[in-house]
């Protein structure tokens, strides 16, 4: 069936959320109505916020047009001079032809019409990139990603200034760069046009958009349906296949942040031309609800580091200026705002506009930060994603649990991996990527080989490493298969727990663990509780390693420390060969063990047994690095040889306060001072013992009936409750 194209503006998506109107362009050779230019032009001076970003562009956007920038011949990857003056030309293509519009000054029209123009002369006589780095070369950049990402933002600036071109000059444009560009990023690269993949986002919307700019119905089709025009490929399979039903990117946080901007700025296209699709209410408004896990899957407005992730990502990026701005368009939701006053502005659209409005007019209300569980998948079937949080805001405690699929090419061999944050700082961490995004130097600012030899392998996680061998053997075609099964997840306090398990990894080993933050024990927050099982027919090396950010403190038991002179690698293969040895500890079965460190201005401390005699191992990011690639991080990791079976359990807590400046330290030791533990098939049992002699239980079942009705008897006193977990005090009485 023919898709009718009733074309609107496309830059400006739908000006009727800021003015009432009702003749905004109906074909394409139509001018706007100058009478709703100057309604729109009253409601930007109407905004502070808005002006103040709009006159920042503007600053930046003279500069960058006082001499006439540079259209070269493209040479160089990722970072270098070519690749960089061409991203800066598209952005500064859409960035003046929206100042066009929203100031009405023509000089910014010619501006952008001269560099099409430019672009326009020299595309057609484009090869392919002469840097053979990607299977999947562009002509102006050195992949075809890249080629998409600028058309994106080109053709939207086009469409801004195009009622201002004469008919020759739209021709020339057209003609000689966006119809080429098009053909070659949908027909001309079907490998990456039809993928199921965040570049094939990037191409279906740079083609759609350019088919409704440009009223090429062929376009359009294409981007719908793939190359082979049988639906098969294109927008609706990309929404279906790489979103699971709450909204999660099965890439992780900081991919779904990439792959955002082409899904909602081209769902905003769509909707404003062909408003009978209701593209937002596609999949129960699943674009929506990847908007809003973008912010969930954040602490402190930056993305959890998951995967191939950038760690100073986050929410004040220009994709989630769009994301934001669409969602509160759509949905008027006063929570958003207060995500906006974090971002550092605005883009130049409509739906940006009526945020910053409301903004002004001090409707903006917290965002609420509360315990959630992000399934994978196409049907949310492939594990699961769990962020427990303590209270409601952005930077109290919050623990994550790794439980999803892996990820693609992109994902890390992590299964069951963890994270925790508190005061604002990441404090058991992941080190995300080995890569210096567009720093020429360091490999064209493409993942570094280390990224392949550390950061993807499992012992660069919070997750149980067997035989010093990564799970899935470091294949990431087989990971692909196979995904972890979450049990439990309850987000009531006072107690809110995750628990998944997988047997996947490794052949005849079964890993099972539990995540909670426990309220009402430690005397100033939530204690984290991580009980780690595993189980296997053979004997085996378990190592459990947890990277920690901040300053060592204290153990309770003094290390042997190696000597510089006898310094080596932990081992020699799958990451083990980058982590120097820096101490050992012998403990004995069920001894436990204390460690202490600070980070920022609090303390934080761990305290852990086996039911195994064990080893802590300290170890440092840094061996094996000729190119100095690697942050040198900390880690210590425990470990237990030859055994089928064993249940690692830790208790986390944050405590005290070290002020440097005023020069005091408040509670520098932990609540905590000793731990015992019992499991059976059915239930888990944590006694804790105070600093003041206090006792308490945390119980546990392991039943998947969040209302099952459990009883423990120990040492003659009956614990009783409903439900995954329960507290006690040392007389049996619930907390």
């Amino acid at each position: 069936m023919p898709i009718v194209i009733n074309r609107r503006l496309v830059t400006v998506l739908v000006l009727a959320t800021v003015i009432a109107y009702s003749n905004v362009v109906a074909n394409p050779r139509t001018q706007i109505n100058v009478e709703d230019l100057v309604e729109i032009r009253s409601a930007v001076a109407s905004s502070p916020s808005f002006v103040r970003y709009l006159n920042e562009t503007r600053k930046r956007i003279d500069e960058y047009f006082a001499f006439s920038p540079d259209v070269p011949v493209p040479r160089d990857p990722g970072g270098g001079y070519t690749h960089e003056q061409h991203k800066k030309n598209g952005i500064a293509i859409y960035e003046a032809g929206l100042l066009s519009l929203f100031t009405g000054d023509k000089r910014y029209a010619n501006d952008a019409k001269q560099l099409l123009l430019s672009y326009a002369a020299l595309y057609p006589n484009l090869a392919e990139h002469p840097v053979k780095r990607s299977n999947y070369p562009g002509r102006m950049f050195w992949q075809v990603l890249n080629e998409a990402v600028w058309l994106v933002y080109a053709i939207q600036g086009y469409d801004a200034i195009r009622s201002a071109l004469s008919e020759a000059e739209q021709e020339t444009i057209e003609l000689g760069l966006f119809r080429p560009l098009a053909d070659f990023l949908s027909t001309g690269s079907p490998d990456t046009f039809n993928r199921i993949h965040n570049h094939a986002a990037w191409a279906v919307a740079a083609v759609g958009t350019t088919g409704y700019v440009l009223d090429e119905e062929r376009y359009v089709q294409l981007a719908f349906n793939g190359t082979n025009l049988d639906g098969s490929a294109g927008f609706y399979q990309l929404i279906d296949n790489l979103f699971s039903p709450d909204g999660y990117y099965t890439e992780g946080p900081y991919y779904q942040r990439y792959a955002l901007m082409p899904f909602v700025v081209f769902a905003r296209v769509i909707d404003a031309n062909q408003p009978e699709l209701q593209i937002f209410k596609h999949r129960d408004g699943v674009l929506l609800s990847a908007i809003y896990a973008c912010v969930d899957l954040s602490y402190n407005d930056l993305f959890f580091p998951l995967n191939d992730a950038i760690k100073d990502k986050g929410l004040n990026t220009v994709e989630l200026r769009y994301g934001i701005a669409i969602a509160f368009a759509l949905t008027g939701d006063p929570s958003l705002l207060a995500i906006a006053q974090s971002q550092d502005g605005f883009v130049l659209t409509a739906d940006s506009l009526k945020m910053a409005q409301a903004i002004d007019a001090g409707h903006a209300e917290p965002f609420e930060y509360i315990p959630r569980l992000f399934r994978d998948g196409p049907k949310g079937t492939r594990g699961a994603l769990g962020i427990l949080r303590g209270d409601y805001g952005k930077t109290d405690q919050a623990a994550v649990l790794k439980a999803t699929s892996h990820g693609f090419g992109h994902g890390h061999f992590d299964r069951l991996n963890w994270l925790y944050y508190d005061n604002g700082n990441e404090i058991v961490s992941d080190y995300g990527s080995a890569r210096f995004l567009n720093i020429e130097q360091k490999e064209g600012g493409r993942y570094l080989p280390e990224n392949t030899t550390w950061a993807k392998q499992t012992i660069a996680h919070n997750t149980l490493v067997v035989d010093e061998t990564s799970h899935f053997e470091a294949n990431a075609e087989v990971a692909d298969r196979y995904y972890p099964e979450v049990l439990q997840f309850r987000r009531d306090r006072p107690i809110v727990l995750v628990r998944a398990r997988t047997e996947n990894p490794y052949q005849d080993v079964r890993m099972e663990r539990l995540l909670a933050l426990v309220e009402n024990i430690a005397e100033e927050r939530y204690l984290v509780v991580d009980i780690f099982s595993v189980e296997s027919n053979t004997e085996h090396q378990f190592d459990l390693p947890v990277h920690f950010e901040g300053q060592y403190i204290a153990t309770n038991k003094q290390p042997t420390s190696v000597e510089a002179e006898t310094l080596r690698p932990l081992g020699e293969r799958n990451g083990f060969q980058h982590l120097w040895l820096r101490s050992k500890q012998e403990l004995a079965s069920g001894e436990t063990f204390l460690f202490t460190w600070l980070t920022d201005n609090r303390f934080y401390s761990v305290i852990t047994s086996t039911d195994s005699p064990s080893q802590v191992l300290f170890a440092q990011l840094g061996a094996n690095d000729p190119n100095f690639n690697l942050r040198p991080q900390q880690t210590f990791i425990r470990r237990i040889n030859n055994a089928k079976r064993t249940t690692f359990v830790s208790v986390l807590e944050s405590h005290g306060e070290y002020n440097g400046a005023a020069e005091f330290t408040i509670n520098n030791r932990p609540t905590i001072k000793n731990l015992k533990f019992f499991e059976n098939d059915v239930s888990q049992l944590l006694t804790l013992e105070t600093t003041k002699n206090t006792i308490f239980h945390v119980a546990f079942s392991r039943n998947r009936d969040a209302e099952s009705r459990h009883v423990l008897v120990l040492d003659g006193t009956s614990l009783t409750w409903r439900g995954y977990a329960s507290a006690f005090d040392g007389e049996g009485n619930q907390i």
